[in-house]
């Protein structure tokens, strides 16, 4: 059975993700404006015993990780049961953590990667932010890097924070699956 242009157009979730100082928030956002999808940032829906632990330089474990990864999930379903899509910030730094979410429909990950170095630069220089640049090791030691992995796109963070978001953004539309979305939305709004 074939599918016509008037069936509801099936949602999709970016998750953008990485370790804590990446630019996940800043780039999520730019990214869901390039898409024209909502923006969650996944820190938001941390349990407040989480903020606590990592504010307190104390490692998540996978237990304490779970019931978040639910929520973040759980917010995915919900945020695009009106057919529209969403780009959702969550450091889903590892494969059952990114299989927790790609339960929530039709997910695509974008992997911000770069040295340590670097990151732990920009973490020095963010201000008003819970986790602190001690976790930053930890972080790398519970990265599974995403290859392999069918529906990634990973993006260099040796950039300015726009050009990074607008070469994920580019790399997700040059993709077929988002092509034929943006080239049928296009069409719609010129006639």
């Amino acid at each position: 059975m074939s599918q016509s242009n008037s069936s509801p157009k099936r949602p999709f979730i970016v998750v953008v993700m990485g370790v804590s100082g990446c630019g996940k928030s800043t780039v999520a956002e730019l990214v869901a404006k390039e898409l024209q999808a909502s923006f969650k940032d996944g820190d938001e829906l941390h349990p407040p015993i989480n903020i606590e632990r990592m504010s307190q330089g104390i490692p998540l474990t996978d237990q304490d990780r779970e019931p978040w990864l639910h929520l973040v999930k759980t917010y995915a379903i919900d945020s695009t049961a009106d057919g529209e899509p969403c780009v959702i910030a969550c450091s889903a730094l590892k494969k059952s953590y990114r299989d927790i979410l790609r339960e929530a429909g039709d997910v695509w990950f974008v992997h911000l990667e770069g040295s340590k170095e670097l990151i732990a630069n920009r973490m020095r220089s963010r201000t008003g932010h819970f986790m602190p640049e001690a976790l930053l090791e930890s972080q790398f030691a519970a990265l599974e890097l995403p290859t392999n992995e069918s529906q990634v796109v990973s993006v260099s963070i040796d950039a300015t924070v726009d050009a990074v978001a607008l070469s994920a953004a580019h790399t997700l539309k040059a993709h077929p699956v988002f092509a034929k979305r943006y080239t049928l939305e296009a069409e719609t709004q010129n006639n």
